[in-house]
């Protein structure tokens, strides 16, 4: 395993100073791909939802893609895992004034940098001292934490839901860190359902009491009801915007789904930084 690590920081320093990412910790003011042209980005999000679907399954995304989503563990010292640690102390002071256990992260359309942002949020949480911290994948449709992380999954979530494993079976330890992964292993046909079914109540309640802080990792909330279904569950919600990307009117549209009030703060990803800076993603 430490060879793969070192491997992953080497093809990350090549990358670095490309791209950047800036969380903000601030009150707030789909399953489809966002369309990079203007053109297609002011279409409502429903049309782009069926042009999504209409194109077909994704295709298999690149190493690097999938790599740069743990970039807090990658390079613990680097600009975005600062951001990412600001992030944390905001939610952490948030905690103090009432119990925050459960923090959903979701964003309003796919592939604006929701799995990012929970996989970092949760890695650099579990870097504080005596802090037990689950990362969960509630997208049951396109699950990427076990690959972002590099881990095996024998049981998922859909198992444990459906009564064909317990907990404790399917959760992953990460290696070398503090951080415990209930990944997805199976996409069943319910994604939806099994969400909202009392099975999923009982496990955020069981996994509030085990750990510090848990981190649900939600699909799109455009198009879907189950980023709304789980962040309903949970304490607080962290909100994903991509710069330049995601259309002003799916922010809304997103924030009219979710409930404003479980909403902790904003992670506004994709901005570009300065060289001094260190840019990233």
């Amino acid at each position: 395993m430490a060879k793969v690590y070192d491997a992953l920081r080497r093809a990350e320093q090549e990358r670095k100073r490309r791209e950047g990412i800036e969380a903000v910790a601030a009150p707030p003011v789909s399953w489809e791909d966002v369309p990079r042209d203007a053109a297609a980005a002011a279409l409502p999000f429903w049309k782009r939802w069926f042009q999504r679907a209409r194109r077909g399954p994704d295709v298999a995304e690149p190493a690097n893609d999938a790599n740069k989503r743990r970039i807090a563990i990658l390079q613990p010292d680097s600009f975005v895992a600062e951001q990412f640690r600001m992030l944390r102390g905001r939610i952490d002071s948030l905690a103090a004034q009432r119990p925050i256990h459960t923090v959903a992260v979701a964003s309003a359309n796919a592939h604006e940098g929701k799995s990012t942002a929970a996989v970092n949020l949760a890695s650099v949480t579990a870097m504080s001292l005596g802090r037990r911290v689950l990362l969960v994948d509630c997208d049951l449709r396109r699950p990427k934490i076990h690959s972002s992380l590099g881990i095996d999954i024998r049981a998922g979530l859909a198992e444990v839901l459906l009564d064909r494993a317990t907990l404790d079976e399917a959760i992953v330890k990460v290696e070398r860190m503090n951080l415990d992964v209930l990944g997805v292993r199976s996409t069943p046909p319910n994604p939806s359902e099994l969400l909202a079914s009392p099975q999923m109540r009982s496990l955020v309640e069981d996994v509030s009491q085990r750990y510090d802080r848990v981190v649900f990792d939600t699909p799109a909330t455009l198009g879907l009801p189950d980023s709304k279904i789980v962040s309903e569950l949970c304490d607080g919600l962290v909100m994903v915007v991509r710069a330049d990307v995601t259309p002003r009117e799916d922010v809304h549209a997103a924030l009219e789904v979710l409930d404003r009030r479980r909403i902790l703060g904003m992670v506004l990803n994709g901005v570009d930084t300065s060289p001094e800076r260190y840019g990233y993603y």
